[in-house]
């Protein structure tokens, strides 16, 4: 069984900073991607950012150049520094990860709220 346990989420005013983390435990084989997602309320559950076990990178168009996600692979944790944040930012953020068997249902973290006043 594998588990994503997500931190990091909270209150932040608009242009202020966040870092969220998601630690993966459990049985892991052949991970294909690690990521985050979002989903603000009334809307589908978007992709923000994903990372490789070789560091490729892939972000939506709307946090690029805001967000940057890193990983340590020995601790099979991500990490996704938010940085110049919005209100349009605000979403339950989800910690994603896919393996060689879950390509295409992946794990899914609980999920943390991000909530950027304005």
């Amino acid at each position: 069984q594998v588990q994503l346990v997500e931190s990091g989420g909270g209150l932040v005013q608009a242009g202020g900073s966040l870092r969220l983390s998601c630690a993966a435990s459990g049985s892991i084989s052949s991970i294909i991607v690690m990521g985050w997602y979002r989903q603000a309320p009334g809307k589908q559950r978007d992709l923000v950012a994903n990372i490789t076990p070789g560091g490729t990178t892939t972000y939506a168009e709307s946090v690029k150049g805001r967000f940057a996600i890193s990983r340590d692979s020995n601790k099979n944790t991500v990490y996704l520094q938010m940085n110049s944040l919005k209100p349009e930012d605000t979403a339950v953020y989800y910690c994603a990860l896919r393996t060689v068997v879950r390509r295409t249902l992946p794990y899914w973290g609980q999920g943390t709220q991000v909530t950027v006043a304005s």
